[in-house]
């Protein structure tokens, strides 16, 4: 191995190292308690060091946030395979779910924390395409729409990808609300969110 290809390793070692410590920092202490300074210490290098690397604590925020929609992608996965598409539908319902109120911070952190994160991952170069996890994430859950309307069973005015829309935006209801009201509301995830996917397909299958 060569002088600059020991250089880009080490450098990419010291980078996964800093994003590492600013996941265990998120998941201990809350996106409010991440800073430069606590990143620093706990890889013992100068908080100086860190700036070689990253522009600042929104930039490590953003390579989490991409690193969190990658775990969400691997949560998503394996239920994606689901033949029956009303059965694959439900089970990524519970995938997502189980994924929001398990990895609570890093869900936090993607959807729920600073909008201008969030904003910073759509506006990189590769947002949109096929690498992105964001939109692989998407693609699976439009996957069970998408399947539905192949087989015949949607309503002819159905739109799968509006059913998506609605179908995220009503899961991330679930768990934003299960995360900040934990009270509210008072029906268990468990029999909430089958309702939810009853209700949202009952009346747009054909």
């Amino acid at each position: 191995m060569g002088i600059s290809e020991r250089k880009a390793r080490q450098k990419a070692d010291l980078r996964a190292r800093i994003l590492e410590a600013a996941r265990a920092i998120v998941l201990t202490d809350g996106f409010a308690g991440l800073t430069m300074r606590k990143i620093a210490q706990a890889i013992e290098y100068s908080p100086g060091t860190l700036y070689l690397h990253f522009a600042g604590r929104d930039e490590i925020a953003r390579d989490l946030c991409i690193s969190g929609f990658r775990d969400l992608v691997a949560a998503l996965t394996p239920v994606a395979s689901v033949a029956e598409p009303r059965a694959r539908i439900e089970a990524l319902a519970e995938a997502y779910v189980r994924f929001g109120l398990e990895q609570a911070e890093t869900y936090r952190l993607i959807f729920m924390v600073d909008p201008t994160i969030v904003s910073a991952i759509y506006d990189r170069p590769e947002a949109g395409g096929p690498d992105d996890p964001g939109t692989q994430a998407y693609g699976l859950i439009a996957g069970g729409f998408l399947a539905l309307q192949a087989a015949g069973d949607l309503a002819p005015t159905a739109d799968p990808m509006v059913l998506t829309d609605v179908f995220w935006a009503s899961l991330h209801g679930v768990v934003s609300l299960k995360l900040t009201c934990p009270g509210f509301p008072a029906t268990p995830v468990e029999v909430l969110v089958p309702a939810l996917v009853a209700s949202l397909l009952d009346g747009m299958l054909a």
